[in-house]
Parts: structure tokens; C-alpha cells; sequence
């Protein structure tokens, strides 16, 4: 698998990502506002790409910062403004030198917790929570495999090696005495589109007999403590 990783950026074709108000409002109604986020909080975020969520939560106000992953390259593409909270590392061996003291209000995984197998997943997990708060929430987003148009995300990354659905997801949380509080989509498309996408979605909830919770293609989950 490491392999995929050496060329992972190229594949990804990595920019400095732009903040711009249409970002901030989505990050706010997907993110920011379910997990009641607070400028406050102490933030992880681990896998964070080129830096986009971390420079949201920065605008926001958010101080006690720290951001991972493992692509030293990023270094030179996350935004100025945000580059002294990240470092380059592998998450479990960030881990195993970060104190279990419960430092973290809110842990973000986007578009990471897939590319582990189920067993690491759940280590990764149990891992987490022992640097979470009492009342802390790790916040997950991921490709939705109870969905049909979940697929082209799951399979588009050779690096993926998990499927989860809202189920599973919460099956896992209760592996690693969690509870997933809450599963809601990660919409695409504006607002036209997402209107549509609604509409089509109530059709087939009538026309077929087991349609999924979640239509979308990805999904958010939540698990608390």
C-alpha cells in the first residue's frame, strides 16, 4: 500500500487551498454547528490535507490548534497563516507520544478513517479516546457505501480500504464503548442541484423497499463518550 502513498500527492493534484465565504458557510452548517464547536476548544484534526478545515477553524477564532499528516510535502502547500499547527507524522506514532490526558475537545478525521482496515480503525479509535475530553465528540466523514452514488468515492481511492455505512459506523463506536450520536450527509452541488437531489431522493424512498438512511455520496458521523 505505500506504494499508492509515494505518488499520492501528484494523484491529488495538492493547491493552497482558498477560504471563501461559500466554504466557511458550508463548514459551519456541516461541522461547526452539529458538534457545537467552540472558539474555546482544543482541535485535532488528523489527515488534514492541504490545510483547507484547519485554516476554517482558525477563522473561527479557534486558538488551541494542532493538525497531522502524513505527507511532509504539505508543509509548503497549507496556508501561512496555519502552517505552525501541522506536522508531519504518522498518526499512531503521533499518538504514542501525545499524553493520554484528555487534551482534545474535538478530534476531525475527513476523509481518512476508510483508508485503515476495520481492526486498525477500531485501534485507532480506542487510541483517540483515550486523549479525549469526558464530553468530547471525534467527528468523522467518509464515503457512504449504503448508497449507490457512495461507490464512486469508496473505489476512486486505491488507498481505501474500509466501507462504512451509518450502521456500521455505529457498530464500530459500540466496539470502542462510543456512541455514534448522529449520521447526516456531506452535500454536494448548490443549491439548484441539492433541491433536485432531494427531490429524487423522496421518489425513490416511495418506489424501492429498502432505501438507505443517507442518499448522499459521503456522510459526517459523530461519536461521543
Amino acid at each position: 500500500m505505500s506504494v499508492f502513498y509515494e505518488s499520492y500527492g501528484k494523484s491529488k493534484g495538492y493547491e493552497t487551498p482558498d477560504l471563501s465565504p461559500k466554504h466557511i458557510a458550508k463548514f459551519d452548517q456541516e461541522i461547526w454547528h452539529p458538534s457545537n464547536v467552540q472558539p474555546t476548544m482544543a482541535c485535532l484534526e488528523i489527515g488534514c490535507g492541504t490545510g483547507h478545515f484547519l485554516s476554517y477553524l482558525h477563522h473561527k477564532g479557534v486558538q488551541n490548534l494542532k493538525a497531522i499528516d502524513l505527507d511532509p510535502t504539505l508543509a509548503e502547500i497549507i496556508p501561512a497563516q496555519v502552517q505552525q499547527y501541522f506536522e508531519a507524522a504518522d498518526v499512531f506514532e503521533f499518538l504514542t507520544t501525545t499524553s493520554a490526558d484528555k487534551n482534545y475537545d474535538r478530534i476531525f478525521m475527513f476523509d481518512v478513517f476508510e483508508h485503515f482496515s476495520a481492526l486498525d480503525g477500531r485501534e485507532l479509535l480506542v487510541k483517540l479516546k483515550s486523549i479525549l475530553a469526558d464530553d468530547g465528540e471525534i467527528v468523522l466523514k467518509m464515503p457512504n457505501a449504503s448508497s449507490p452514488w457512495g461507490l464512486q468515492f469508496q473505489y476512486g481511492d486505491v488507498t481505501h480500504l474500509t466501507g462504512y455505512t451509518p450502521d456500521s459506523i455505529r457498530q464500530m463506536a459500540d466496539s470502542v464503548d462510543m456512541v455514534c450520536s448522529q449520521c447526516h450527509p456531506h452535500t454536494l452541488g448548490n443549491r439548484q442541484l441539492q433541491f433536485r437531489d432531494r427531490l429524487v431522493q423522496k421518489f425513490l424512498n416511495k418506489m424501492i423497499a429498502t432505501p438507505p438512511d443517507i442518499w448522499e455520496g459521503n456522510f459526517y458521523a459523530i461519536l461521543r463518550n
